[in-house]
């Protein structure tokens, strides 16, 4: 039996998102996976008002996340210091289901440099009380993970591949590599 593989991520914003995602379809099919993944053009025919399409793309994206066996979510971060929100509703459903879930980021930096990262100085993080703050008065997340505590962790608590890219690289809403690796420890663990 071929498993399913929902590719959760941001790649339907692309501008070359059918290309990307065809990529990384092909990559599971090499690996004697099935790609299952929303399409690119985030069907832009349906009729309706705005609200009314992006309510049946929601439930169309959690049909496929139903009936996928696999979760692979794309957690390089997007439009911010974290993953795509979609994404890692996505990761949270599917692990609610309990499927199996792995997930991948091109980022190697941890969260709490990339929140630096986006403030104004990075002089604005302090440590008080065992504690990394930063001057608007809120805890930063410091755990040494890559992202929130929760994506991770619930990746590692299904015994989950999470896969982290070892340098960053030019175009990560676009390279591969990292993206390669986790398929391939997924195909190693899952299939037969």
């Amino acid at each position: 039996m071929t498993l399913s593989v929902y590719l959760a991520g941001p790649e339907v914003f692309l501008p070359d998102g059918a290309f990307v995602l065809e990529a990384k379809r092909q990559v599971l099919r090499d690996h004697g996976l099935a790609p299952v993944s929303p399409p690119a053009d985030l069907d832009p025919l349906l009729e309706g008002s705005p609200r009314s399409r992006g309510m049946e793309i929601s439930r169309r994206n959690e049909e496929l996340v139903a009936a996928a066996d696999i979760c692979l979510a794309n957690l390089t971060p997007f439009r911010g210091a974290s993953a795509d929100a979609g994404t890692v509703y996505e990761l949270g459903y599917a692990a609610g289901l309990n499927k199996h879930v792995a997930a991948y980021s091109n980022d190697p930096r941890e969260y709490r440099a990339r929140v630096a990262d986006q403030l104004p100085d990075q002089e604005d993080l302090s440590f008080r009380e065992g504690k990394l703050w930063g001057s608007d008065g809120v805890m930063v997340e410091d755990h040494g993970m890559s992202d929130n505590l929760m994506l991770e962790g619930g990746v590692a608590l299904r015994s989950g591949v999470m896969m982290i890219a070892e340098m960053q690289p030019n175009d990560p809403a676009r390279d591969l590599e990292t993206y390669v690796r986790a398929v391939r420890q997924l195909a190693d663990q899952l299939v037969i």
